[in-house]
């Protein structure tokens, strides 16, 4: 593979110009072509015929765009997920594909361990009662309330930021467990995480549950009505992977409505952003069922000033190796 040419990139929305960490990792060898569009079908057809690379973020590739990328080599995701991606055409067209897991562990984990502490301990509830308490102040508890050192916290999914959740929980002393049936037991002992051999047996132990696995054919509607029949009342769910790993806002909201589900912490969901459903719109007029029991997020675990950087530089790098070096870093199979 050639060192020496200018190498065209594409960038997708999300990302705006000056492309500055790109740049860096291209060394200067690149022109960028910028898709701005949220979505595919309005990509330029000849701006995508004259790709070398493409960097993506927020919308999803399909096989209407796959079919233009005729110099095209690589594709690879800004981030982590990739269901947004077609990787049967990929496949066909012999492109290969990347994803980017390094950057931001450590913020998504935060973002987690934020919305776990909040929902505990009812932050934003105090927040907003207390502006209304006058002759009262100190008395005004809200029970139940966890105590760490006897609550369990189960992680779906011990990769690099449920690992970073758990190193974050043990510190507070919560004893925690986990499911992650790709994970060795030597990962488990070394995290001192206690192993959950199904899902279920996770949910039926745990008093807050977080989820920190892809979006897959197997994780898809994992967390479903069913599932959650067997969890403790008042149970905390967070999530901060994909919104499809729970299954419907019908069934979060059958959930919080029933109090089987104590509160909610979302930076993820479904669709994004929410169009009209009820709980959505409860959340929205602030109903009093609500108050303190729903932290919705835009889908901004991830990002802090260092972490964004770094994530394009990555992006940006992998796809220089592949083009330049033929080192395919973070290969994710297409076939």
């Amino acid at each position: 593979m050639s060192r020496n040419r200018e190498w065209v990139i594409g960038v997708t929305h999300l990302i705006k110009p000056p492309f500055d960490p790109e740049t860096k990792a291209f060394r200067g060898n690149v022109r960028f072509i910028h898709f701005p569009n949220t979505d595919e079908r309005e990509f330029s057809r000849d701006s995508l015929s004259e790709l070398d690379g493409f960097l993506v973020w927020t919308p999803s590739i399909g096989a209407q765009t796959i079919r233009h990328l005729v110099r095209c080599q690589i594709i690879v995701r800004y981030g982590v997920g990739y269901d947004k991606i077609d990787l049967s055409a990929l496949n066909t067209a012999g492109i290969a594909f990347s994803n980017n897991p390094e950057y931001g562990p450590e913020d998504v984990a935060d973002t987690a361990m934020g919305l776990i502490l909040a929902l505990q301990r009812r932050l934003i509830q105090h927040d907003v009662l207390a502006k209304t308490y006058a002759s009262t102040w100190q008395e005004n508890h809200l029970a139940p309330m966890l105590h760490s050192p006897k609550a369990k916290v189960g992680i779906v999914g011990l990769g690099r930021i449920g690992t970073s959740v758990a190193r974050r929980l043990s510190p507070f002393g919560y004893k925690t467990l986990a499911y992650d049936p790709y994970v060795s037991n030597g990962m488990f002992r070394a995290l001192q995480v206690e192993r959950a051999t199904s899902l279920q047996e996770l949910i039926d132990e745990v008093d807050v549950l977080t989820l920190h696995c892809p979006l897959t054919g197997e994780t898809d509607s994992m967390i479903n009505g069913e599932l959650l029949r067997g969890a403790k009342r008042g149970l905390l769910l967070v999530n901060t992977a994909r919104g499809k790993l729970i299954d419907s806002l019908d069934t979060l909201e059958e959930g919080l409505v029933s109090g089987r589900i104590g509160g909610v912490g979302l930076d993820v969901l479904p669709e994004e952003p929410p169009g009209s459903h009820r709980l959505i719109n409860a959340w929205r007029r602030g109903e009093d069922w609500t108050l303190g029991r729903i932290i919705i997020t835009p889908h901004n675990a991830f990002f802090s000033d260092h972490s964004m950087n770094e994530c394009r530089f990555a992006a940006a790098e992998t796809a220089r190796l592949f083009l330049e070096e033929n080192i395919h870093r973070n290969r994710i199979p297409v076939e």
